[in-house]
């Protein structure tokens, strides 16, 4: 039985509902795996009226993102402005997923269909009839918070998959980041879209996934279904629950 065929099983044994709506985070790396045998059996699980979601992000049209101090670092200040006037700009429709969200993002913003929201760094894609709905108006001001998809996919009682990756790349942490008491203070960011050189700026808050693995691991057991596949883990738990309890354990713990 091949790789794909065996993913169907083990996501019906973790609990994935049919016609619901899923948010996946994936890595195929090292699998040997087709990002489009991937997506077709997590659709054939989900079901016609099912919803696939993934993050789509773009941190690389960014000055003020971990992208960019990668990509710059040991340049003089005269070649990060090369660099900087050289980056491309986020165009919804054509901008690529970040190599970091994996290649099975790319397959799905790209399948034809899909939708796509509209942060220039923090988009998201999706496939299936809620598509449109969960992604719209998502603001450009709100990178992860209550003005962008999570809030929707928390309102519309979403699922989580981690598929060959832990809870140190889940996206819902974030929506709980900006729900803490107190916020989370607030920082600069800034990109370029549309046009090369038109760079806009704004305030949103300072996000923070370097304990998220740690809070992972202190979700209860019954809170999360685990698998193996292709050799690493597979997770799946529901987003609602999953995001209040990360509320309470950062409120609690990360700032006084």
């Amino acid at each position: 039985m091949s790789e794909p065929t065996l993913l169907r099983p083990g996501l019906e044994r973790l609990g994935v509902r049919r016609g619901g709506v899923l948010m996946v985070h994936a890595s195929l790396s090292g699998s040997g795996l087709a990002p489009a045998a991937v997506c077709d059996t997590l659709l054939d699980v989900l079901g016609p009226d099912g919803t696939l979601v993934v993050p789509a992000f773009t941190p690389e049209n960014s000055d003020s993102s971990r992208a960019y101090r990668d990509h710059t670092a040991g340049m003089t200040e005269a070649e990060k402005a090369v660099f900087r006037a050289s980056m491309p700009p986020f165009e919804p429709d054509a901008t690529p997923c970040s190599p970091t969200v994996g290649a099975l993002a790319e397959h799905v913003r790209t399948t034809p269909g899909a939708v796509r929201s509209l942060h220039p760094q923090t988009s998201f894609a999706a496939l299936g009839p809620r598509a449109a709905e969960l992604l719209a108006d998502h603001d450009p001001h709100c990178h992860l918070g209550e003005r962008s998809p999570l809030a929707r996919l928390y309102a519309a009682d979403a699922q989580i998959l981690l598929l060959r990756v832990g809870f140190d790349v889940c996206t819902a942490f974030h929506l709980a980041e900006y729900r803490t008491t107190p916020p989370p203070a607030l920082r600069t960011y800034r990109c370029v879209v549309g046009t090369k050189g038109n760079w806009i700026s704004y305030e949103d808050a300072v996000l923070d996934d370097s304990d998220f693995a740690a809070l992972g691991a202190r979700l209860p057991d019954s809170h999360v279904s685990t698998g193996e596949f292709a050799g690493r883990p597979l997770i799946l738990c529901a987003m609602r629950e999953t995001v209040d309890i990360i509320q309470v354990e950062m409120s609690r713990n990360r700032r006084s």
